[in-house]
């Protein structure tokens, strides 16, 4: 089991994550914009770098949602291949089989 503040730091950084994003877009859209004036791009850049950084999507970590492990992580499961190959074993999860030859 994970440390519950590194979980509870990567739940906080999803919330922001998600709370910046409208934010974050559309700064990103006015500084890749050739169009416009070379100071709006510039001023548009220097809000975009005021923002909180956990507010970016790239600092969320992949967590496993049983255990909290941070390394091992299949995205379509969002679990650790420890929890994934125990619930496969026991057949909760639907068509995974273990393979023997």
């Amino acid at each position: 089991m994970a440390k519950t503040s590194a979980i509870n730091r990567n739940l906080k950084r999803t919330a922001m994550s998600v709370r910046d994003k409208p934010k974050r877009l559309a700064l990103k859209s006015i500084i890749m914009d050739r169009t416009l004036p070379v100071e709006d791009r510039f001023e548009a850049s220097m809000k975009l770098a005021e923002l909180p950084r956990n507010g970016a999507r790239v600092r969320v970590k992949l967590r496993c949602k049983l255990t909290g492990r941070s390394r091992a992580n299949y995205r379509k499961f969002e679990l650790c291949r420890i929890a994934l190959r125990d619930l496969a074993s026991s057949g909760q999860i639907p068509g995974m089989v273990k393979s023997s030859w």
